[in-house]
């Protein structure tokens, strides 16, 4: 093969000297080469050459642009330069989230004569359930991730938007695991649960005698997040005449102590969340238009879980080993089925409060439907039941007679007029009426 002539002997050498993973593709998407690195950690100690990289990382049997992914083969084909998508891999460990960048290496005459792939296995994030990490596998979900590999590495400030209970705090924490800062603090401020009294204290720190009950000098939390990393939590709570100090230290990276006079300087990377509208707020005049685009250099969605449902079984397996990691409770297919039909408007708090509550009712390791559902849920799901066991008794009958106790059913429940009944039966007025007088119903 002609690419195998030109991908030399002391390239492959030096592929096999990296500690990443690299792949030698051909313009046929045919692997080449698989260096030492990728043979240990994706090939199962085995060497790829020969195989589709698509047929490999994804068992497709066409390439990914032609499954509805995005193909950074294609892409770097396309455009001549390095390329960049975050995909789920199959490894010999299972599916696994996976940094892929393509760089072609172009022939004498501009064009693409083969591609070096680079992959990066992530740590903080997983496609199984796993107690420890972030978890998911749905498109939303791995879209939202390559963001946050993007993004991770600087230090530009990450504003996390979505509904309560999605998982921003968590999220957060990858954004810091994945930073250069990742061996400094990670310092937490909920900014819900501030006055405007306290938010400049707890924030800036204090100097002893500052004000009443201020008996000690006290470190603000910007002076713990020094070197590291600042997450404000529901960022949208900021009284608006707290926002003009913190628009300060966001562009100064000074601040003073409340009661002090010394500047103090501080460094660090700012995270901020909320499940508010920022934007709408800026318009009704509740937040400073100049913060809000300094703190949304990088807007990330977080998807809510009725937007990734793929992933709730999953989520809810890691749930249940972080919440009771001696025992080994396992979901029921009838389990499994109530929390992808559930909507979940509370998202991953709510599912956590649920399964929480299963694991006290559950006699056993498994985690039946009825476990799951509130007495709301239980007691509309017993009256579903009731109403239609009452049409058969639980027996089989003739397909007549079960129409007739239907209609039986519709009139007796039912307080609408006839007519609205027929259209809604999917009947003419006259058939309506008609099976009415054949079952002695009356018209």
């Amino acid at each position: 093969m002609l690419e195998s002539i030109m991908v030399s002997k002391d390239l492959m050498d030096f592929l096999d000297s990296l500690p990443e993973p690299r792949l030698v593709l051909g313009t046929d998407y045919r692997i080449i080469y698989s260096n030492l690195a990728y043979q240990k950690i994706f090939g199962d100690g085995k060497p790829m050459q020969g195989k589709h990289c698509y047929e490999v990382s994804h068992h497709y049997l066409k390439p990914c642009d032609q499954q509805g992914e995005a193909c950074p083969l294609k892409e770097a084909r396309e455009t001549k330069s390095t390329h960049r998508v975050f995909h789920l891999h199959h490894t010999p460990r299972g599916r696994e989230h996976v940094d892929v960048e393509l760089t072609p290496i172009l022939d004498d005459f501009g064009e693409p004569a083969f591609y070096i792939e680079t992959l990066r296995k992530q740590n903080h994030i997983s496609a199984l359930p796993s107690p420890e990490s972030a978890v998911g596998k749905s498109p939303a979900f791995v879209h939202m991730l390559g963001l946050i590999e993007r993004v991770a590495p600087s230090d530009t400030p990450a504003l996390l938007l979505g509904e309560s209970g999605t998982g921003k705090e968590v999220i957060a924490h990858v954004l810091h695991k994945k930073s250069k800062r990742s061996n400094s603090g990670f310092v937490i401020v909920d900014c819900s649960g501030l006055t405007e009294t306290l938010f400049e204290s707890e924030l800036f720190g204090h100097e002893k005698g500052s004000f009443t009950g201020a008996y000690s000098e006290k470190k603000g939390l910007v002076e713990m997040a020094h070197g590291g990393t600042l997450f404000l939590d529901e960022v949208g709570e900021i009284p608006l005449s707290q926002q003009v100090k913190l628009l300060r230290l966001i562009e100064t990276s000074t601040y003073r102590k409340v009661g002090g006079l010394d500047v103090l300087r501080t460094n660090f990377r700012l995270i901020c969340a909320t499940h508010r509208d920022l934007k709408r707020m800026v318009e009704e005049g509740t937040f400073r238009q100049d913060l809000y685009f300094r703190i949304n250099a990088f807007p990330i969605h977080m998807p809510a879980l009725r937007e990734r449902k793929e992933d709730i079984c999953v989520l809810a397996e890691s749930l249940l080993h972080r919440l009771s990691p001696h025992r080994n409770f396992l979901l029921t297919d009838e389990a499994r089925e109530f929390l992808t039909e559930y909507s979940f408007p509370g998202n991953i708090r709510e599912l956590r409060n649920m399964l929480e509550r299963a694991i006290l009712l559950a006699d056993t390791e498994k985690i039946q439907r009825y476990h799951l559902m509130d007495d709301a849920q239980l007691t509309a799901s017993q009256t579903q039941v009731t109403s239609k066991q009452s049409l058969f008794n639980g027996e089989v009958i003739p397909l007549h007679d079960l129409e007739s106790r239907y209609l039986q059913w519709v009139i007796s429940e039912s307080s609408e007029n006839k007519k609205t009944l027929a259209t809604k039966l999917g009947l003419t007025s006259r058939t309506f009426y008609r099976k009415l007088k054949e079952i002695k119903c009356g018209q």
